[in-house]
């Protein structure tokens, strides 16, 4: 048990706190520098994904407006079970490297989102300076559930390997495509909106840890 501190010393004893100190702070100090660490990261790795998701809007206009969300989860799903299909044979024969499968399953997790707040919209081709402030908006939202679960799970995924975030990534689509067969209703599970955001926290994860290997 910690006793009370009154102006730097132990008040059950009046001895100066030493030991007390070092106990309490350091450990506060080396979260706050691992959620540092993390914060950066992972602003990294979403800069560069909206960076291609901007040229990509550029080259082909918002093509994906198309889709509806089971062709877009569809999509993820490949881009996923590529990733799965090259850690399990240790080659590939088609130059797109696991990195940019994942920045690809951020992005097209992204584009889901903005598609679902689009649903009831007529238009079609959308400039990328409207479709910016989207992609920010699910960006932080999404930012703010991996804080939220970073002080819970006090960062368990850098314990994690790569090959078993993607596997939680297939199972989340898994769970995604259940539930858009089945209209969109749960019973007592979250919707597809948290597990586009849980796939997308995960893929980050996977890309720091790839790019610190």
């Amino acid at each position: 048990m910690i006793t009370p501190i009154i102006n730097g010393e132990d008040r059950s004893t009046r001895r100066p706190l030493t030991f007390h100190v070092l106990f309490i702070e350091i450990p506060l100090f080396c979260i706050a520098r691992m959620n540092v660490k993390t914060s950066a990261e992972y602003k990294e790795v979403i800069a560069a994904c909206k960076a291609l998701f901007a040229k990509k809007t550029h080259d082909y206009g918002t093509a994906w407006r198309v889709l509806r969300l089971p062709s877009i989860t569809d999509q993820i799903y490949i881009k996923a079970q590529r990733i799965r299909s090259i850690q399990e044979k240790g080659v590939q024969k088609v130059d797109d490297t696991i990195k940019d499968e994942f920045i690809g399953i951020i992005n097209y997790c992204i584009i889901a989102m903005m598609q679902m707040k689009l649903v009831d919209s007529p238009e079609f081709d959308l400039a990328f300076e409207k479709l910016e402030p989207m992609y920010d908006d699910v960006a932080e939202a999404t930012y703010e559930l991996l804080q939220n679960k970073n002080h819970d799970y006090q960062e368990a995924w850098r314990d994690m390997r790569v090959s078993s975030m993607t596997d939680i990534i297939l199972m989340k689509l898994l769970r995604v495509k259940q539930i858009e067969d089945n209209a969109g209703k749960t019973l007592a599970s979250e919707g597809v909106k948290a597990n586009y955001q849980d796939m997308i926290n995960y893929s980050v994860f996977c890309l720091i840890k790839l790019k610190e290997s």
